[in-house]
């Protein structure tokens, strides 16, 4: 399988350049735009002013640069790399927009055209070329300005280039993200660039093919990122966008799947508006998620039953979202975590409960960290996460989640005072011999969640599974630890002689934390991930162990808001997290 993945990698690479080499050969002259599409990429303001001060932060690496370019430093490793030839960056500059802005991106653009116009560099891939051609297209106007003819025409010239590359090449993006931004930008070109017309029409077809193949029914994706599926349902919502413009119709297909993601969107969105981080996404971009879905025009509706495989509970200021399905498998489990049953909680606008998130931009040893069980608010036995990471491959170096649950029943119902998740996975069976059954009941005014964590050996086989992993605990119990870790902003303390944890949001608010006494409960060091910092913050998480001597084991507790806290808070303090270093 490895030589077979290592001549498709090969291949991929040879025809990228052999196109890239063809395409820069075309010499067709194109002086201007057919239409020019409303730019709709968010930038942050902040990010512009660190580009602009030399401050290379692409990828979770901070690089600092020189008076010169980007392109004169040595990227640190291939996701930096990625970044920086996607020129989504260009959206920062434009945000602060000012004349200084305005230079270094012409600055820094033109130098890419002179650097790597000609065919090499690594960012001569489908998905890059789609990603560059949308911002350059984006902020033709912003960075044309004051240019002289000379220029102008190497720009469109180079747009014309990497939109023959595309046409030739789109079909070698993996599926999914990267082949949909491939799409996205091919149909930007086409629409937009003099002589291109005529690459519009295969490549909104094409789109509309993947829209059927690569988004369930469900409006879901197989890798169940939700970061991804915001990162693909903004590029068809700016590609139905720029076909409106254009005077031209949206396949069915592509709308179809828009209305299909947005529902499952909203149910993966907390009541701070982010995003639930789970197998490799974050919170999205401050805004994003809200825009896109403004964006999309589909009228929120009520959604039942599992979103992509995760389980919404929602009431009053609170919100749970639990991963409650088997993870990706195989090729859609590159970023996979072993997550399986872990929730988060947002009260407000303060997350609480959280998983520890994507390590991939701090290095392999935090990558592989954050994707263990024990990183999530989830129960780990006997030092087992709920599934393993495989060998890596040989050339992309991606570690596929093997060996993971496969039967994981849900059941969301309505009980007297709120709202009751129940599900269980068997990823500890075949190592243990143990179902892991979680439940979470939360009330209808949100200010209180039960909690229920259960061990069974159901079969008779299962039960000699688990005697043998007791033996080998020379009875004394199969040890397991149910972690609950705490966003970086939670102040949290033990309280009532070790017996409960006090936990303060910066909105005022206070929760806390109880349990049926019959573990050992403990205050510990955690870490936070985000690819928007330069480094991992600390943060701290809430840990019951205890050992199960028996097949059925049972432990009871509780999260709920102290009496005093009032019923509305009014806050409004929001820090930017944008690169700050812990």
């Amino acid at each position: 399988m490895f030589n077979t993945t290592r001549l498709k990698a090969r291949k991929a690479r040879f025809l990228n350049r052999w196109h890239a080499w063809r395409a820069t050969r075309t010499r067709a002259e194109v002086t201007g735009f057919v239409s020019s599409p409303e730019p709709r990429t968010i930038g942050s303001f902040a990010r512009g002013r660190q580009l602009m001060a030399g401050n290379y932060l692409f990828a979770g690496t901070l690089v600092e640069g020189t008076e010169g370019t980007p392109w004169q430093v040595k990227p640190p490793d291939a996701a930096f790399s990625a970044e920086l030839h996607g020129f989504a960056w260009l959206d920062d500059l434009a945000a602060v927009g000012d004349t200084t802005a305005r230079a270094t991106a012409q600055k820094w653009l033109w130098a890419w055209i002179d650097t790597y116009g000609r065919g090499r560099g690594p960012g001569w891939t489908p998905d890059l070329t789609g990603r560059r051609l949308i911002r350059w297209i984006n902020h033709a106007i912003f960075v044309l300005r004051g240019q002289e003819k000379e220029e102008s025409r190497a720009f469109y010239r180079s747009l014309v280039q990497q939109t023959q590359f595309l046409a030739r090449r789109w079909h070698g993006a993996a599926p999914g993200l990267p082949r949909f931004e491939a799409l996205t930008g091919l149909i930007y070109a086409g629409l937009t660039l003099e002589g291109q017309e005529d690459l519009a029409e295969p490549a909104i077809r094409a789109l509309a093919r993947e829209c059927t193949v690569q988004i369930d029914k469900n409006g879901g994706l197989p890798t169940r990122n939700p970061e991804e599926l915001l990162a693909v349902f903004t590029l068809l919502t700016w590609a139905a966008a720029a076909l409106a413009d254009a005077g031209r119709g949206v396949p069915k297909a592509h709308l179809a799947a828009i209305a299909r993601i947005t529902p499952t969107l909203r149910s993966l969105r907390h009541s701070d508006g982010s995003l639930a981080r789970f197998h490799g996404g974050g919170r999205g971009a401050e805004g994003w998620l809200d825009h896109a879905l403004a964006a999309s025009r589909v009228k929120p509706a009520r959604s039942d039953g599992l979103s992509m495989g995760y389980a919404r509970l929602s009431a009053g200021r609170t919100s749970i979202i639990v991963d409650a399905a088997a993870p990706p498998k195989g090729a859609a489990s590159g970023n996979a975590h072993a997550s399986t049953l872990a929730f988060e909680l947002t009260s407000g606008r303060r997350p609480l409960i959280v998983n520890c998130g994507s390590g991939g931009s701090f290095g392999l040893d935090w990558r592989r960290a954050g994707r263990a069980t024990p990183s999530h608010s989830a129960l780990s036995l006997g030092g087992y996460s709920s599934a393993r990471l495989a060998d890596p491959d040989p050339d992309t170096g991606h570690e596929a989640l093997i060996d993971g649950p496969s039967h994981v029943p849900v059941e969301i119902d309505h009980v007297g005072d709120g709202l009751r998740f129940q599900g269980g996975h068997d990823g500890y069976v075949a190592t243990h011999g143990l179902t892991h059954a979680r439940t979470l009941e939360l009330t209808l005014d949100g200010r209180a969640v039960a909690g229920e964590d259960m061990l069974l050996a159901l079969k008779e086989s299962e039960k000699r599974r688990f005697d043998k992993s007791l033996d080998a605990t020379r009875l004394a119990g199969i040890r397991f630890e149910i972690r609950f870790h705490l966003h970086p902003d939670v102040d949290a303390t033990l309280d009532m002689g070790g017996n409960a944890i006090s936990m303060a949001l910066k909105s005022g608010e206070v929760w806390i934390f109880r349990h049926d006494g019959q573990q050992s409960l403990s205050l510990e060091p955690g870490v936070y991930l985000e690819t928007t910092r330069l480094k991992p913050r600390a943060a701290q998480q809430i840990v019951l162990s205890g050992r199960t001597l028996s097949t059925v084991k049972r432990v009871r507790w509780s999260l709920s808001k102290a009496q005093e806290t009032a019923i509305g808070v009014r806050d409004l303090s929001m820090n930017d997290p944008h690169l700050q270093e812990d």
